[in-house]
């Protein structure tokens, strides 16, 4: 077999972007994907019927736009067209009406009532740091993380906060509260615990600096434009090659692994010293996923007619509400009421389902390995912002969270995320070390949503673990 500076195993987004960054720099580089195609959580099928396509796990990308590294790639050239709804979100009230997350801040402040002034107060100085934010949280913790240090702090301190006390110290009302609430619940933590407040912060400046958008045709279009061009720098991808062992690869100089922690020391646990296998055994995951894709034939009937220029919805009601949901997650709950985060692409994007027909994304967050099935519970969110939501269901496909794990090995439990996200596990994730990525066996790296900084299609973890591996192996 041939002989490469590096080997990937992994075609997730963070495997591609390792890959790239190598390739980047000069260095031999062959990607091993176990399935018959690339993708990880950015893959997209024709999950219910002929002609409708469907995300399987990632569907709206924020980071996408958001991440340093992608901004580098010339990834337009290779097929990929980002869309953007008119508006990133609807968040939807039982009066009949939905708060809008908008391009502009003011125009989001528009439908915030009493609490324009203070969203704007609170998102508008941080929206004009983001490059800062970025920069400083996209990755390990490092000294230049600190170099801006009073810009940070007005992210930083806030952001340590949980969601829901920030949410009552900023707004009085019920419509910012809730739009704020439904962003924070993409930590997959209670509310009341930090630092869930963290993720709705970056989520609203990423709705003013980069948008939500989707990709023209599936996310599926994010992994083939990256590989398209790895393979114009020279790097290679095997499909279709399950790596049961380290010792299977060809001779390299160093393995940059875009698997978690368990299956590291499956794979490679020869090469680790016991106390470092036992640090992975005891990482700890997250909530699971129960995922459910719709065929319709004809687009969601929304009171709030505004919520058709979102591409994303969140379906919670309130902010006790949303507290209410993920906190009985948190305590092994299936959530009565759950937080639904749902994505309409086809609005937006016409190859996605034939003519006058149109695809629905949702899913909401179960404790992890739950069995118990959540579509009666998602589909009676849907119809109480969406009355007769169900007479337009054509088909149906349900991934629970046994399913995403079968899908996805890294997705432990239904864990979309590679790991719980609370503070004693967001930058020291697999486990604590100078340099996150390394391990103790100098070859091996690994580069997945396990490391800093966590999940999201953003290819920061592969980037920051091939400049790892660059540094201290391959500049040999």
């Amino acid at each position: 077999m041939s002989t490469y500076d590096a080997v990937v195993i992994g075609s997730g987004p963070n495997g591609l972007a390792a890959a790239v960054t190598l390739a980047r720099a000069g260095r031999s580089v062959v990607v091993f994907e176990a399935q018959d195609t690339i993708g990880g959580g950015l893959r997209s099928k024709e999950l219910t019927l002929p002609g409708y396509i469907h995300d399987v796990c990632s569907a709206i990308h924020p980071l996408g736009l958001g991440s340093p590294f992608f901004r580098s790639l010339p990834l337009e050239r290779y097929g990929l067209q980002w869309i953007h709804p008119p508006a990133p979100l609807a968040h939807p009230l039982d009066d009949g009406t939905a708060v809008l997350l908008e391009r502009s801040v003011a125009a989001t402040g528009a439908t915030l009532g009493c609490d324009a002034q203070a969203y704007c107060n609170l998102i508008a100085p941080l929206s004009d740091t983001w490059e800062r934010i970025a920069s400083a949280f996209l990755g390990p913790l490092r000294l230049q993380s600190f170099r801006h240090p009073f810009a940070l702090a007005r992210f930083g301190l806030p952001a340590l906060l949980p969601a829901r006390t920030l949410a009552e110290l900023c707004f009085r009302g019920e419509r910012a509260r809730a739009l704020f609430a439904g962003m924070a619940a993409h930590s997959m933590l209670p509310l009341e615990q930090s630092p869930s407040a963290a993720f709705g912060l970056v989520l609203a400046i990423l709705g003013r600096v980069v948008g939500w958008p989707l990709a023209r045709g599936g996310s599926q279009a994010i992994a083939d434009a990256l590989a398209a061009y790895l393979r114009t720098l020279g790097g290679e991808i095997v499909t279709g090659v399950e790596v049961k062992s380290i010792d299977e690869l060809p001779s390299s100089r160093v393995v940059l692994c875009d698997i978690g922690p368990r299956q590291l020391v499956h794979i490679a646990g020869k090469y680790l010293p016991s106390s470092y296998q036992r640090r992975l055994l005891h990482y700890r995951y997250g909530p699971g996923a129960f995922k459910v894709d719709y065929a319709l034939d004809g687009p969601i009937p929304w009171k709030a007619a505004e919520c058709l220029r979102a591409g994303t919805v969140h379906l919670a009601g309130t902010l006790p509400e949303v507290a209410a949901s993920e906190r009985q997650v948190a305590q092994g709950m299936p959530p009565e009421k759950p937080c639904v985060l749902l994505a309409q692409q086809s609005l937006f994007d016409s190859t996605r389902a034939p003519q006058g027909k149109h695809t629905l994304w949702a899913y909401c967050h179960v404790p992890n390995g739950s069995t118990f099935d959540m579509s009666e519970r998602i589909e009676a969110q849907i119809e109480r912002f969406a009355p007769g939501f169900r007479d337009r269901i054509l088909a149906r496909h349900t991934m629970t969270p046994a399913a995403l794990q079968l899908y996805n090995a890294n997705y432990i439990g239904g864990d979309i995320n590679g790991g719980l996200q609370d503070l004693t596990q967001l930058f020291t994730r697999p486990t604590i070390s100078p340099v996150p990525y390394a391990t103790p066996a100098k070859h091996i790296y690994m580069c997945s949503s396990s490391t800093p900084p966590g999940g999201g299609v953003h290819g920061m973890c592969g980037y920051f673990a091939a400049r790892a591996a660059l540094h201290a192996v391959l500049s040999e």
